[in-house]
């Protein structure tokens, strides 16, 4: 197995977006957090005061020899409506912005080169494309979320764009 690479993407509710990385097969393990605030060490309370900066976010640990950033990526696209801005569904602040926080440039320019093929396909991408900073775990009682609670998501529907 080569060593396992990360990605971090913020679509709204990190519950859906965990539930479908998870899913997905080369994926090795998921976290929900916190991501491209200002605020160290962050609480969901504070995330949702909407006053820390932070995306909801899952951090996605991968092998790539099993799966590409590229898939990931698309999974990302088609499991959200990234064409909104500071929402998804009923979720509305910008802690339920749609972005992808790169890792390295290998990822910025997949991300980059994505949204160019979706815009040219008519649709109105709103994505942000940033700099990965730190990730901070969201609590324990919101990890594997939907595993635990034997819902499904609600903000979260797969819309095939690729």
């Amino acid at each position: 197995m080569a060593e396992p690479k990360r990605a971090l993407f913020a679509s709204g509710c990190f519950w859906g977006t965990e539930y479908h990385f998870e899913r997905a097969p080369g994926v090795l393990s998921t976290r929900v957090g916190y991501t491209g605030g200002h605020t160290e060490h962050p609480t969901y309370r504070d995330v949702c005061s909407g006053k820390t900066g932070h995306a909801e976010a899952v951090e996605v640990t991968f092998d790539p020899d099993v799966v590409s950033y590229e898939t990931l990526a698309k999974l990302f696209f088609e499991t959200h409506d990234p064409t909104q801005v500071n929402r998804q569904g009923p979720d509305v602040g910008t802690q339920y912005r749609s972005a992808i926080f790169y890792l390295d440039e290998e990822q910025r320019a997949t991300a980059e080169r994505l949204i160019r093929t979706l815009k040219a396909r008519g649709i109105p991408v709103a994505t942000e494309v940033t700099e990965a900073s730190t990730f901070w775990p969201a609590e324990a009682d919101h990890q594997k979320y939907y595993d635990r609670t034997g819902h499904s998501p609600y903000c979260h529907v797969y819309t095939k764009r690729f």
